[in-house]
């Protein structure tokens, strides 16, 4: 069973550190706990990598367009890996949650928020 999992942010050296990034940041330390993964390389949209975890094979994707134009990177990459939208995991900031707090959600709005919208 194939995933996609996405972490938002904004590409170039002066977001990297920046609580925008934090998709980007999960993706790194979600990479380095795959089997057999790989390097994030240069794809359609985004830097790719994968690998597998409890016998399912994770596509990790750091989308390159800045954070209000993310869809076309992941509307992308359901269609090339053919990943249905409950196969996928979004990791993104959100300025509403005390720094350091986490939210799952299985569907909602955008909530303002124009890299998920």
């Amino acid at each position: 069973m194939k995933f996609l999992v996405f972490g938002l942010g904004n590409p170039g050296m002066e977001y990297a550190a920046t609580r925008h990034n934090i998709g980007f940041m999960v993706l790194d330390v979600l990479r380095s706990s795959l089997s057999d993964a790989v390097v994030f390389g240069a794809g359609r949209h985004a830097l790719v990598a994968s690998g597998k975890q409890a016998g399912r094979t994770l596509i990790l994707a750091k989308p390159q367009t800045f954070m209000n134009l993310s869809g076309q990177a992941v509307r992308y990459w359901m269609q090339a890996e053919k990943v249905e939208a409950d196969k996928i995991l979004v990791v993104t900031d959100d300025l509403s949650l005390p720094y350091g707090q986490i939210r799952l959600r299985a569907s909602g709005s955008a909530g303002g928020h124009n890299g998920l919208a």
